[in-house]
């Protein structure tokens, strides 16, 4: 292999995994039984997850260390938020619900059901 070729190996293991990390709760979600859906970030829209990072109302926090829950079907995550001129890191669980489309997330002391939004034909 000569030392050309290292640097192009090197970059494709950087590449490869941003263009693939689609995580397992990627989409978009109701805050509420009649929110609307386009809007992400205020109260009464959504909230969205994507290529790791949440978007909630005037926060965004990176999911980081994910790790599987023992005989669950869930993920821990370290949660690195800023929002409101404000940056902290705080837990979360998240799973998905067993009859229907969308999101539970567990905070410490919070409990959240978000129904998924489906995206218009």
């Amino acid at each position: 292999m000569s030392l050309l070729s290292i640097p192009r190996a090197a970059l494709v293991f950087v590449v490869i995994p941003c263009v693939l990390f689609a995580g397992p709760y990627d989409g978009v979600y109701k805050q509420t039984a009649n929110a609307e859906c386009s809007l992400v970030g205020v109260d009464g829209g959504a909230v969205e997850i994507r290529e790791g990072i949440f978007y909630g109302v005037e926060v965004e926090c990176r999911m980081t260390r994910p790790v599987n829950v023992i005989d669950m079907d869930a993920t821990l995550y370290t949660m690195q938020c800023s929002g409101e001129d404000q940056a902290w890191t705080e837990r979360a669980m998240m799973m998905k619900p067993a009859e229907e489309a969308g999101l539970i997330m567990i905070w410490d002391g919070y409990a959240f059901a978000y129904e998924a939004c489906v995206k218009p034909e």
